[in-house]
């Protein structure tokens, strides 16, 4: 991540990670951005708040409409499914009237642009209800995925894997930038009309996927997934595996898995699958097509992971928005401060207590001192919460919330930490089954940070107050507390009681300074 170049001395006043922007012109302009993706399966409605970088979903709405049904064997749009996106996209664009949204920006993909009555729908749309639709090629689609994916993971490498009802594009990633792109036409509505049962497909699969692989070369790096189909598959892998944490965004399979997601949907009743994994009906349907083009697909590439990206073409045109200053910046970090600024009671107190508490960690890598930063400035958002139930609802809030950049084993440190913010002991809670995503050096580290932060928090008087500092000797196990005179009267009983319980935590000595 870079600071903000328009700052010369971001470094020195804020950090590795730069001057807030949420404020910023640019930045601000994101705030309620609309976005339709009109796709061969379903037509959906977004709005964001962009201007956190990290994109919030003020409004998420989708309609099952099946428009890419029998394409391939009439060469037109399904005509239900007609009726019913040209109601959807009206009862959008009366809603977008009502938020007082700009102007919505409405793509389609494959069934539109394959369809030969694909120009007369978008005329219609136009005609009805005002709305241009953007009609992309596979190549635009392949690169809008993954700059969706380029939103939650910055700077990721890898292929991007977007399957929609009616193709399946991919696209390399590399610094931040989309290389190579392809599509395809192994879209499941497609697939289920290949000849020769499911013999013939999988061999058709067989053949368009060694096509890819000549175009595409060798891409053994991380494999993003993108699309509903892709979704459900990772649904119901959590449920094979038992997986605690019911979030599809950056949930990891490995190749191993997803044979083993292929044996059991092949074992398991459809109908009882479905009822116990909540996926639709129409979703459920396109599953058995799907799972044979992703097997193929590890196969054929060898990734060396595979992460679940909840983020694609949607998530795509909001990047496309963003002022790159704005594309490099933190999405977690970025986030956690326009959640401080909008909802702590003493905005800006995060900066001030991360630079506190992070002489516990000074030799900890990047990838840990930004949950630091983020909890840090999270560390006050939910106080409204009923002080009983505020350590659990941190916690949650944590772990389920729609933030980009985190894996689940890091969603759970971030939990872990704020809920050692309110309450000393984790045991007890609603959320043991979870704490196993993290491993026990990780979740003693929690404890550490979120004790340091429940001391801190005693000190928070003003945003840029003196608080003092924490020097701490881990060889020795030594923790120093120099604290200004000004401040010395904050450091009463219950703060001492919070200094204590980190210091057991730490299994260190004690020795407090009052200095100035």
């Amino acid at each position: 991540m870079t600071e903000d170049p328009a700052t010369p001395d971001a470094t020195a006043d804020w950090g590795p990670f730069g001057r807030p922007l949420f404020d910023d012109p640019d930045s601000r302009a994101l705030s309620r951005v609309g976005v339709v993706d009109v796709g061969s399966n379903s037509v959906r409605l977004v709005v964001f708040d962009g201007a956190a970088r990290s994109p919030a979903y003020f409004y998420n709405e989708k309609i099952m409409c099946a428009l890419g049904a029998g394409l391939s064997e009439t060469g037109r749009l399904n005509p239900e499914g007609r009726k019913r996106a040209l109601a959807a996209l009206r009862r959008f664009q009366h809603l977008a009237d009502g938020m007082g949204l700009p102007p919505l920006s409405v793509v389609a993909t494959a069934a539109v642009r394959d369809a030969e009555d694909g120009p007369e729908f978008c005329a219609d749309v136009l005609r009805e209800t005002g709305l241009k639709i953007w009609v992309i090629d596979g190549q635009q689609e392949a690169r809008l995925s993954a700059q969706g994916v380029l939103l939650g993971w910055p700077g990721s490498y890898g292929l991007v894997c977007d399957i929609g009802g009616s193709s399946m594009e991919l696209a390399e990633i590399h610094d931040g930038e989309v290389g190579k792109r392809v599509t395809s036409s192994l879209g499941p509505l497609k697939l289920r009309d290949i000849k020769g049962g499911r013999r013939g497909r999988k061999a058709h699969i067989a053949e368009v996927m060694a096509e890819l692989r000549e175009e595409m070369g060798k891409q053994t790096d991380r494999l993003f997934l993108v699309g509903g189909s892709w979704r459900a598959i990772a649904r119901i892998d959590m449920a094979r595996r038992g997986y605690p944490l019911k979030v599809l965004h950056e949930y990891r399979m490995s190749a191993k898995d997803v044979r083993a997601t292929l044996k059991y949907i092949e074992k398991r009743d459809i109908e009882e699958l479905r009822a116990e994994t909540g996926i639709s009906n129409a979703r459920m349907s396109l599953v058995p097509y799907a799972i044979d083009v992703l097997s193929r697909l590890v196969k054929t590439f060898k990734p060396k992971d595979i992460a679940v990206s909840s983020y694609g073409i949607r998530e795509g045109l909001l990047y496309e928005q963003m002022p790159q200053r704005l594309r490099e910046r933190d999405p977690l970090v970025e986030a956690s401060r326009f959640a401080e600024a909008k909802d702590a009671r003493i905005p800006g107190f995060g900066k001030t207590l991360y630079d506190f508490v992070i002489p516990l960690f000074s030799n900890g890598p990047h990838t840990k001192k930004r949950l630091i930063k983020a909890a840090s400035l999270l560390h006050d958002v939910s106080w409204r919460a009923h002080p009983d139930y505020r350590a659990e609802v941190c916690f949650d809030n944590a772990t389920r919330a729609n933030l980009g950049g985190l894996k689940h084993s890091e969603r759970v440190f971030l939990g872990l930490a704020l809920l050692h913010r309110y309450r000393n002991k984790r045991q007890g809670t609603a959320f043991e089954y979870l704490y196993d995503l993290l491993d026990e050096k990780g979740q003693k580290e929690a404890e550490i940070l979120g004790k340091a932060m429940r001391f801190g928090a005693m000190l928070m008087v003003s945003e840029n107050g003196d608080i003092g500092k924490l020097k701490w000797q881990p060889r020795k196990k030594h923790l120093t507390l120099e604290l200004p005179k000004a401040s010395e009267a904050l450091y009463g009983e219950v703060a001492e009681a919070r200094l204590k319980s980190l210091c057991d935590t730490l299994e260190a000595e004690l020795t407090v300074k009052i200095v100035g």
